[in-house]
């Protein structure tokens, strides 16, 4: 692999331009392709960005001799299917969350990066941003004392449109998936998995979750709440909350530049922790730093890690009614 990790983007949609955007910001890589099914669409993002090469098929761009790793920005049903031939050609994967459709496509796609010694990472930014770094040293010098309770909600305004990738289950819509994951793995990043998910919440009029709450809780008497909408916007703030003291992460918790911690005796000490550019590129940093030591797996965003959180969002979409699929046909025959 050359010095410069060469990148190929699969899905030139919102995600993508927001990451592309801000690839500025990543040393070491470069952004050398982009592949959408429409070569119209490929193109039109490859000039806005200023990327040499344009695919109109996620096939040749996966199989292009200039791209080194690929990051796949496609809705959450593709990711499994482009992820499966991203490893087939022994290319690292950073793959965005939600990072499948199902819990058993996340099975199927950890399997088998295992087996073929690919690196492989969800594109779980927030465990990056230089605010979440500080927290766990926080947390782990005892400043907290233990962990007790985690609250975190995420919620976007989205005028309802049956078209839109939000609210199309086809195209792995819904709240859960789309915003619901970051307090899910924030909650289980900080407390590990819960001994019992409680879920309630509405569907949208196309089946979909709309809006989420979630009461994580434990045998030991920890608990984590949770909120997720796409029909009305929440504040975004998060809160850890330990026996000897608290943090509150200011909004927006998943790319954070503030922080507060509370402790026992009720002194207080700011934290301003702003990320590099918009952010992203933190994850990217992980990335290269894991290839450059051999790694295949974050030890940051470990795959057993992407696995407990798609586990616990299907439990939680389950008891709302709703059902994902995998997309089967995004990669002809």
């Amino acid at each position: 692999m050359s010095e410069t990790i060469r990148w190929g983007v699969l899905g030139p949609g919102r995600i993508a331009d927001n990451v592309a955007g801000d690839f500025d910001n990543v040393p070491g890589g470069e952004l050398r392709a982009v592949g959408s099914r429409s070569l119209d669409r490929a193109r039109a993002f490859a000039d806005k960005h200023g990327i040499p090469n344009a695919h109109g098929s996620y096939a040749d761009l996966i199989a292009d001799p200039q791209v080194d790793a690929l990051y796949i920005a496609t809705p959450h049903p593709q990711h499994l299917q482009l992820a499966l031939a991203g490893i087939a050609a022994g290319k690292p994967l950073l793959v965005e969350k939600t990072f499948t459709a199902t819990v058993a496509g996340a099975d199927r796609l950890v399997a088998a990066a295992r087996a073929a010694g690919v690196f492989v990472m969800e594109a779980m930014w927030t465990r990056f941003q230089p605010i979440w770094v500080k927290a766990r040293e926080l947390i782990a010098d005892g400043a907290l004392g233990e962990v007790r309770q985690v609250s975190a909600d995420l919620g976007v305004d989205k005028p309802f449109d049956p078209t839109d990738r939000l609210f199309d289950p086809a195209q792995g819509g819904g709240a859960l998936l789309d915003v619901g994951v970051y307090p899910v793995s924030l909650a289980q990043w900080l407390l590990g998995p819960p001994d019992a998910v409680h879920a309630s919440g509405r569907q949208a009029r196309t089946g979909v979750d709309e809006q989420a709450a979630l009461l994580f809780s434990y045998d030991d008497g920890r608990a984590a709440l949770l909120q997720a909408s796409i029909a009305y916007p929440l504040p975004g703030g998060a809160r850890v909350v330990g026996d000897q003291g608290r943090l509150d992460v200011l909004p927006r918790f998943h790319h954070p530049a503030d922080m507060v911690l509370t402790r026992r005796d009720g002194s207080t000490e700011e934290f301003h922790l702003p990320a590099r550019g918009v952010g992203y590129a933190h994850e990217f940093d992980e990335v290269h730093g894991c290839l450059a030591e051999g790694l295949t797996e974050s030890p940051v965003m470990p795959l057993a890690d992407t696995l407990a959180v798609q586990r616990l969002l299907e439990e939680a979409t389950g008891q709302l009614g709703v059902l994902h699929h995998e997309d089967e046909t995004v990669l002809p025959g």
